[in-house]
C-alpha cells in the first residue's frame, strides 16, 4: 500500500537559488559587508527603544492633559510596531547578529510587547516562511475562518463584508495573540496537522514571565501610580489597537494581494511544482521600495520577497539585494511583483479581500 505524504515538498532546483546565492555572496564580498551585526542596525535599535521608552514615560508621567495622553498612546503603539517590524523580527529570524545569545535576547522583545517569541519562531519562521500562502500549512493566511485570505478557503456569508470589517479585526489581533499564544502552547499544541514542540522549562518560564512583564508595564505600573481601571483600559486599547492596525496591514501587503499566487500542492504527492525559491517569489510581493521612511520604519517588510529568500540577512541590506533578485528573475522568466507605492499595495489588498468575499472566487 502506498503511504500518503504528510509534508509538502518542492520540485528539484532549477538552478535559480544556487545562482542567486552566488550573486548575493559576491555582493557582500565585493562590498566587504557583514550580513549581520551592522552599526546601522544597532543605531536603529537604540532609536526605536528610545522611542518606546520615551513615549511610555511621557504618557504615564507627562502633563495630565487628555489629548497629550492620547497622542502618547498612539506614539507608543507606533513604537511597539517598530519593535515588531525591525528589532524582534530580525532577531527571531537570527538575522540581527551572528551571536545566538544576542538574537535570543532581542527576540524576547516580542514577549515584552505581548507576543510569544517561542511560538512566533514556529508559526512564522517555519510554517509561514516554508509554506507561504499554502492553505492548511501557512497559518498567517488562515485567519481562523474569520477572514478569507485564500481562494482555496471555504467561503462564509460574512466574508462579503470582510473588506469593511477587517480593520476592526486587525485592531484586536494583538490582544488575541497574547491569549492564543498561551492556549496554543499549553493546551491545543498544534496548528492544523503540525504539532507544536512542547516548550522546555526555560521556554515556559520566558513565555509566562514575558506575559507578566508585558501586563506589568501596560497595566500594573499605570494602576500603581494612580490611574483608574477605566483610564488604563482606554490607554491600553488605543496603544494596542494602533499597533494591531499598523502591523497587520503591513504583513498582509506582502501576501494577500492581486498579483501574488496561491499555490496548492498536488493532492496525492503534496509536491509543489516549483523550486522553493521560485515558489517564494511567486507568493510574495514588495511595495514602496523608494520610500525612505518606510524602508527604515518597516524593517524591510516592504521588501518581503528579499526577506523570504534571505531571512537571516539583516533587513538594512534588502534595498541593495532587490536589484540582484530582479535581474535573476528576468533571466529565469519569473514574475517579481513590486507595487511602487504603499497606497497601490494597500488598494490591491482591499480589492483582493473584496473579491475573495465573492463565493465564485
Amino acid at each position: 500500500m502506498t503511504q500518503t505524504p504528510t509534508r509538502v515538498t518542492f520540485a528539484q532546483n532549477v538552478g535559480f537559488r544556487k545562482e542567486l546565492n552566488k550573486r548575493v555572496d559576491a555582493y557582500f564580498q565585493s562590498e566587504n559587508l557583514s550580513t549581520r551585526d551592522n552599526l546601522a542596525m544597532y543605531l536603529k535599535t537604540a532609536i526605536i527603544f528610545t522611542w518606546v521608552i520615551g513615549s511610555w514615560s511621557f504618557t504615564l508621567f507627562g502633563p495630565p492633559i487628555l489629548w497629550m495622553k492620547v497622542i502618547g498612546c498612539i506614539l507608543l503603539g507606533m513604537g511597539i510596531s517598530g519593535i515588531g517590524f525591525s528589532v524582534g523580527h530580525d532577531a527571531n529570524h537570527g538575522g540581527y547578529s551572528r551571536h545566538k545569545w544576542l538574537n535570543n535576547l532581542l527576540g524576547l522583545t516580542y514577549d515584552v510587547i505581548g507576543v510569544s517569541s517561542y511560538l512566533w519562531r514556529y508559526r512564522h519562521n517555519f510554517l509561514h516562511h516554508t509554506f507561504t500562502n499554502v492553505l492548511g500549512h501557512d497559518v498567517e493566511i488562515h485567519g481562523d475562518g474569520v477572514v478569507r485570505m485564500s481562494p482555496y478557503m471555504e467561503h462564509q456569508w460574512y466574508h462579503r463584508y470582510q473588506h469593511l470589517f477587517i480593520p476592526f479585526v486587525y485592531a484586536i489581533i494583538p490582544i488575541y495573540w497574547a491569549i492564543a499564544d498561551v492556549y496554543l502552547i499549553l493546551v491545543k499544541r498544534r496548528y492544523h496537522d503540525h504539532t507544536i514542540t512542547p516548550p522546555k522549562p526555560l521556554d515556559l518560564f520566558l513565555l509566562l514571565g514575558g506575559k507578566c512583564v508585558w501586563l506589568g508595564l501596560t497595566v500594573g505600573v499605570p494602576l500603581a501610580i494612580g490611574y483608574s481601571w477605566l483610564q488604563v483600559l482606554v490607554g491600553f486599547c488605543i496603544t494596542y489597537m494602533t499597533y494591531g492596525v499598523l502591523i497587520c496591514h503591513v504583513f498582509m501587503l506582502a501576501h494577500v494581494l492581486e498579483d501574488v499566487e496561491y499555490i496548492q500542492p498536488e493532492e496525492t504527492t503534496l509536491q509543489v511544482d516549483d523550486e522553493w525559491a521560485v515558489f517564494q517569489i511567486k507568493t510574495t510581493a514588495d511595495f514602496a521600495p523608494r520610500n525612505a521612511f518606510l524602508n527604515w520604519y518597516l524593517g524591510g517588510l516592504n521588501y518581503q520577497v528579499i526577506h523570504h529568500l534571505f531571512p537571516q540577512v539583516c533587513h538594512i541590506h534588502y534595498p541593495k539585494l532587490a536589484p540582484i533578485v530582479a535581474d535573476l528573475c528576468q533571466e529565469f522568466g519569473v514574475q517579481y511583483a513590486v507595487y511602487p507605492t504603499f497606497w497601490e499595495a494597500l488598494s490591491s489588498n482591499y480589492r483582493w479581500l473584496k473579491q475573495l468575499g465573492n463565493p465564485a472566487v
